[in-house]
């Protein structure tokens, strides 16, 4: 993700959608539960999530910036039960988006799917009981139970900043005399001190059931199968495939923008890619941004990764600093594909990861 990208992660909060994908919001929780298992940091206004509508039984749920959640989820809708892929940032997420699915559906959560490690797709984990399955790869086990997922560039840099995030809320909404303005502040310093206070609440929960290459379920009369196809954006990605609807599920393995590479292995991702090119789909339900049609993106984000590696490559070998060789790197060729690209330029995350596997230091 470039600089531009990462931004727009923090203050895009609603999707367009197009191509025959169904929008339903479903109302939210009241600010007041008697639930006994609400988390903190889990009160806010409006509906949390649009669920759009792409399979029959299939959802694509999108956060609407009500609540922090930073990414995507599916739902598979099946005979009996349903399954959730991806449980969001925090535990008020995961409890949000099981709340509002009950307008979509009375069926009860019966299995869970990090597609991987990273706490934006595995921290609401944790509200799900002994009852509910949690799948993910042995890979993705690992580094949640090995407590990966509370640490590292990727959390230092999306909730280590929160704090930030709110005193630059604060001191704009001090300054600021105009009430429209006033009160976009105001919503949204009150969506970041309620999330900073969902992610005091985690408690990282690794999956109970694992894969190594492929697990299939058979509900009722829908397939699902569950893959590793290689490593990509970590070293455990897990895809979701449903054959006779020929829908993908890929979460950061494949998105609407660029992907943070910062646990990447770009090498291995191109060929991983080809993979998933392989198997026969007409739909993506990507980890962040809007139901991709076709493969077009598959070919933008394999240009995209050989470009980056053969520049790293050569900084790499002419000992330039990583922190400078990020300042260098120059992907503009790529924004025809990619709008957020305006400046040279990428997050140093991804070019520290780079060194780190040049160098053979790299988990």
């Amino acid at each position: 993700m470039h600089r531009a990208g990462l931004a727009r992660r923090w203050l895009v909060l609603a999707v367009l959608v197009a191509g025959g994908v169904t929008a339903i919001c479903a109302a939210a929780p009241p600010q007041t539960s008697s639930s006994s298992d609400r988390p903190p940091g889990s009160v806010y206004t409006g509906p949390a999530f649009r669920f759009n509508k792409v399979a029959e039984g299939v959802y694509h749920a999108v956060g609407t910036g009500a609540l922090a959640v930073f990414c995507n989820a599916s739902i598979i809708v099946n005979e009996n039960e349903a399954i959730v892929i991806d449980t969001h940032t925090t535990p008020a997420g995961a409890w949000a988006l099981r709340e509002e699915l009950k307008a979509i559906t009375p069926k009860p959560v019966r299995y869970v799917i990090n597609t991987h490690w990273h706490f934006d797709h595995s921290h609401g984990n944790q509200i799900y009981g002994p009852n509910v399955d949690i799948i993910g790869s042995a890979f993705t086990r690992q580094m949640i139970a090995g407590g990966h997922s509370m640490k590292g560039r990727g959390i230092e840099r999306f909730i280590g900043s929160i704090p930030s995030q709110i005193d630059q809320l604060e001191a704009r909404l001090a300054a600021s005399t105009d009430p429209a303005e006033r009160a976009k502040l105001q919503a949204a310093l009150d969506v970041q001190k309620n999330h900073l206070e969902a992610t005091k609440a985690v408690v990282p929960t690794p999956p109970n059931v694992t894969l190594t290459d492929q697990l299939v379920l058979h509900r009722g009369a829908r397939e699902i199968r569950l893959m590793f196809l290689g490593r990509g954006h970590t070293g455990g990605d897990v895809v979701v495939y449903l054959p006779e609807e020929r829908l993908v599920m890929t979460g950061d393995l494949l998105v609407e923008g660029t992907s943070y590479m910062g646990d990447a292995y770009a090498a291995d991702w191109i060929e991983t890619l080809d993979r998933l090119k392989a198997l026969e789909f007409d739909r993506v339900l990507p980890g962040h941004g809007s139901v991709l049609e076709g493969k077009a993106r598959i070919d933008h984000w394999q240009a995209y990764l050989r470009d980056f590696w053969t520049e790293v490559q050569a900084l790499h070998r002419a000992k330039v600093p990583a922190d400078e060789a990020a300042k260098r790197i120059d992907m503009r060729a790529h924004a025809h594909n990619y709008p957020a690209i305006t400046a040279p330029g990428v997050i140093p995350d991804n070019v520290h990861r780079a060194y780190e596997l040049m160098d053979g230091k790299a988990q």
